[in-house]
């Protein structure tokens, strides 16, 4: 009854993380996809809307993440959401002072997947598969590299980030897992108050 109950709270959370995600996918793939045969008003509204969705799985992993390291899950919840707010500021051609929001994403891939490693609740693979992602964003912001791996880069990073998504929306975490974890870091922090 009592692991019924965990699993009631916990995977939903899980699964809805992968349901934003997969929607942020759909949008933000059909917006690059349709984007020469759309307004421009319909380009901005589905970049718009790709890095609301983003920012909102970006909240849910915050929760997610915060029993392997609170502080951690903090600060790549607070790199995203940088990343989301230059990259709306760049739909609409405001100044983001030459950032590019790769850069936030990338970091945030690096650190989504050093907590998938810490984690407990979720397959290593994945967070491994999401720090070589993360890498191959930034590199992607090196014009030399970018030009000879373009594609590679790109099909990792949707590679590892969609995986993430389907593991979410389908898997969700391993409760009981999460559950002792998320009483570990409570019981660390208990003793260092």
């Amino acid at each position: 009854m009592a692991r019924q109950k965990k699993e009631a709270a916990r995977n939903p959370l899980a699964r809805l993380a992968g349901a934003v995600y997969f929607a942020y996918f759909v949008t933000a793939v059909g917006t690059a996809i349709l984007e020469s045969q759309m307004p421009a008003v319909v380009v901005k509204t589905g970049n718009v809307l790709a890095y609301l969705l983003y920012a909102i799985v970006t909240l849910l992993f915050y929760d997610l993440f915060r029993p392997v390291n609170r502080a951690l899950s903090l600060v790549a919840a607070l790199v995203s959401l940088m990343g989301c707010t230059v990259g709306t500021l760049s739909a609409f051609h405001l100044p983001t002072y030459h950032v590019n929001a790769l850069f936030f994403f990338g970091t945030y891939c690096l650190l989504i997947g050093y907590l998938i490693l810490g984690s407990k609740f979720l397959p290593h693979i994945l967070g491994a598969l999401m720090m070589l992602a993360g890498l191959g964003w930034l590199a992607f912001l090196v014009p030399t590299v970018a030009k000879h791996t373009a594609i590679g880069i790109e099909v990792l990073g949707v590679a590892a980030e969609g995986l993430l998504m389907l593991w979410l929306l389908t898997m969700g975490v391993n409760v009981e897992k999460w559950d002792r974890q998320e009483r570990a870091a409570a019981k660390a922090k208990g003793l260092e108050a």
